[in-house]
Order: structure tokens, then sequence, then C-alpha cells
């Protein structure tokens, strides 16, 4: 029987079915780790190598977990009544200061140790996208205790249902105080926490009114925090219980109401939607494949898993146009290569500072905006600052800090700041890549130093 074009076309897809449930190859294995999560090693990426893309995502997905795995730091969980700052004298404000220092830092090293160690990388991804989108800083919260159960918040619905995360991300006490919601009462709303809802959680700009948001604001009066545990707090009488209109419906609403009113409009899944694109697909979203996934984001109620599975599964993200189209972040650069090859580290503080000298801060985002990732995370100095880093990794004995060396760099510094500079400079001698068999210090330093390497 002659070989028609429509007979070829068929056995071609025949052909290219059984090839793909037989594994996708490492080739599309290390683009979906690499997208889903910090870069795996090699055994991982043959592990998923022989999965088909669906299985792959599949497992990934139902494999993600909503807890940390690393025990926090108990210093991070200690909480100071602000009222009991009011009577402190100098010395003992500067001791507090030392101390929210020490604790900070702390909180922004168990965070690495998290990203590096966890066995679902996935949620350490998601949850560091929504810190970068439900904004919140240390440097006005001025409390790690919150900032830590504002993770513990993100991270419990990373990969669960959008509304209920964003319910309680805008009662929780970080995002209360970053936004000064905390202070808002009848008669004085502050606009804040209303703007940024609308323009930056939901709906994105051009779809709301300034009028939307002077109501709004009304509507969040009343949520506040107490003092003695730092926990959310209903005031009722600070509370405006009158009629407020917001996008054209009207009611005695309460802030838990104008949410549900934001959730109801088509444009929070399409802006969803299309930020989910932008962090794992291309910098530039597909406005129809946009809208198509959008609407089955919406009609599953917000599920945050549908989103994600139409995204990794869609013709965009395998196509050979978007790999390597996104620009690593520090965190994926930094954490990528602890994981993909295995560096061990005896404290997490010279990546902590790596990743501030890099211009992501965990826990301490540039404004309520966020990071702006992309193009932004490349300068001419962060770049050679990344190069750097990795020659450092992959270098070979020469070349380490003498403990000699190590002192005389820790005379030039300030008192209070000499302990850290220790501690960092003796984790930093340790931190290096001690070779896997069959692949030299040489062979595995020039692919970190390939340019190639910086994207993903």
């Amino acid at each position: 029987m002659p070989t028609t074009p429509a007979r070829l076309l068929a056995l071609l897809l025949a052909w290219a079915g059984a090839a793909q449930a037989a594994g996708m190859g490492a080739r599309d294995a290390r683009h979906l780790l690499l997208r889903t999560g910090f870069d795996a090693p090699p055994a991982e990426v043959r592990a998923t190598a022989r999965l088909s893309r669906a299985e792959a995502v599949e497992r990934i997905l139902a494999g993600a977990r909503s807890e940390a795995r690393t025990p926090v730091p108990p210093q991070v969980l200690a909480w100071t009544d602000p009222r009991d700052l009011r009577g402190m004298s100098p010395e003992a404000r500067k001791a507090f200061q030392q101390d929210l220092r020490a604790r900070s830092i702390a909180l922004k090293g168990w965070w690495v140790d998290e990203m590096v160690s966890t066995d679902s990388p996935l949620t350490e991804r998601m949850t560091l996208f929504w810190h970068n989108h439900f904004t919140s800083s240390l440097q006005k919260v001025r409390s790690p205790a919150l900032m830590y159960r504002q993770n513990v918040l993100l991270r419990k619905h990373a990969l669960g249902n959008f509304g209920e995360l964003l319910h309680a991300v805008s009662k929780d006490p970080a995002m209360l105080l970053y936004l000064d919601t905390a202070r808002s009462r009848s008669g004085q709303p502050n606009e804040n926490f209303a703007r940024e809802a609308m323009e930056l959680f939901t709906l994105g700009e051009g779809h709301y009114s300034e009028a939307d948001v002077k109501e709004a604001a009304r509507a969040y009066t009343g949520w506040s925090i107490d003092p003695a545990d730092g926990a959310f707090k209903w005031r009722p009488l600070l509370h405006d219980d009158g009629v407020k209109t917001v996008l054209g419906r009207s009611g005695e609403f309460d802030g838990d109401q104008v949410l549900g009113i934001l959730l109801a409009q088509p444009a929070t899944a399409e802006f969803i939607t299309a930020k989910l694109w932008r962090e794992f697909v291309s910098p530039r979203p597909d406005r129809d494949e946009v809208r198509r996934i959008a609407a089955r984001f919406r009609q599953s109620g917000y599920q945050i898993r549908v989103a994600l599975r139409e995204l990794l599964l869609s013709d965009a993200f395998w196509a050979s146009a978007n790999r390597d189209a996104l620009i690593k972040s520090p965190v994926d650069l930094v954490i990528g290569t602890v994981r993909r090859y295995g560096i061990r580290y005896s404290d997490p503080l010279p990546l902590v500072f790596v990743l501030r000298h890099f211009g992501q801060d965990l826990f301490s985002p540039p404004n309520v905006r966020g990071w702006p990732g992309g193009e932004d995370w490349i300068t001419s100095q962060t770049l050679l600052a990344r190069k750097q880093f990795l020659e450092r990794l992959f270098r070979a004995d020469e070349g380490r800090m003498t403990p000699a060396a190590m002192e005389r760099a820790v005379e030039r510094v300030p008192e209070d700041g000499k302990p850290y500079v220790r501690r960092m400079l003796q984790a930093a001698m340790d931190l290096r890549y001690l070779p896997r068999r069959g692949e030299s210090v040489q062979q595995a330093r020039a692919r970190v130093l390939d340019p190639a390497y910086q994207l993903k």
C-alpha cells in the first residue's frame, strides 16, 4: 500500500506519541525541573526523564508540600509587645536592635536552608512567588516572628485556593502593619491596602476607580492587631458599618465581602494567570492562552493547581522559543547551583548575604510592588558579582582565604559587626563544590561560567 501524506502524518504522530509515552528525555526533564523548582541534581533529572510530560507534571503537583521540613530557630518566634519598647533605655533599645538583626538573619537563613533541602521545590518557588505578590518587608514590619508566620501562611496556601489565600493574607498581621490597615478606623480609613488589593493583588491597573478604593478602604476598618501576641484582632467599634459602593455593587460591606467582590471579577483570574505565565513560561504572556487558562482557573473556584497544570502542559511552556527565555533570579542562581551540584555548607549566612548583594534580600522586597525581576536582575555590577560567586564556588584549593587574612578583614569592621563578619567568612571558606564521580571541577566550572547558565 502506498504511503499517502495522511498516512505518513498518522505514522509520525503515532511515533511521537510512543516516544512521549516512553519518557520525555533529559532535555525536557531539566527544563521542567528548572522552571518548577531551583534546578536539580543529575539523579533527579534522570528519574524525571523516564516519565511523560503529563506524568511528571502530575507527580510534581501531587508531591507539593504545605509545610516546611526545616525547624525554625526558636529565637525567630520571639514576640515583643510594642508597648514594652516605649520605656526602654538607650542601652536596652540598642540591645533590642542588635537582637532584632540577629533574629532577622536567622529567619532568612532558615528559608535558605528550606529551599536547599526541600523535597518539594515547587512549594518553595510558589511560596516565594506569593511573597513577591503579597509583599511585606522586615524593614517596616520589624518583626521576624510576624514575617515567619506570614511565610507559613503563604506556604500553606501556595498551591491551594487563591481565594482562601487572599482572605487569609489580607488579615495577616504582617500585612496589616505593612500596608497600615491596623491603624485604619471609621472616619479615618487608610487607603493603602484597599488600593494594593485592587492594583497588585487582584484586578490590576485600569479595572477600578479612585472612588472604588475610597469605598473599599472603609470596609477594612476594624482589622487590627493584638499587641500582646501579634495576632489578628477584630475591633468592631473601629469599623465603618455604613453602606459602601464598590465596583457597582452597594451594601453594608465588611472587608471579606469586598474581597469576594474582587474575586468575582474576571479580571482577577486573568491578572493572576498572566503573572503565573511570566513566572513559568515567558516574559510576554499570550493573551488568548491567558484568557483560556484564566477561564479554567475561575471555573475551578480559583484552585491554583488547576492554573499551574494548564500552564505546565501548554504548548507554550514546552516551545523551543520559550526555553532559556527567563533570566534566573538570585534565588534561582544561588539555590539552584547549590542543589544541582550538591554543594555543602555549614552555615547559610554567606548565601543570605550573597542573595542580598545580588538584589533579592529575602523577607525584604524593595517596595510594595516587590522585586521587578526579568532584565532588572542583570546589571553590569550584578553580572560581575554573579560570575565571581560561581568562580569562588568552583575554585580549586588555591585562592582560599587563610585564617590570618580572615582576621585582618574582621579588624576593619565595627565592633558590633565583627561576630557576623567572622561567622560569614568562616562559613564562606567551607562553601565550595566537591567534584562528583565523572565530573571534574574544571568541567563544572566551565558549565556554570557559560553565559547561558544565567538563563532558564
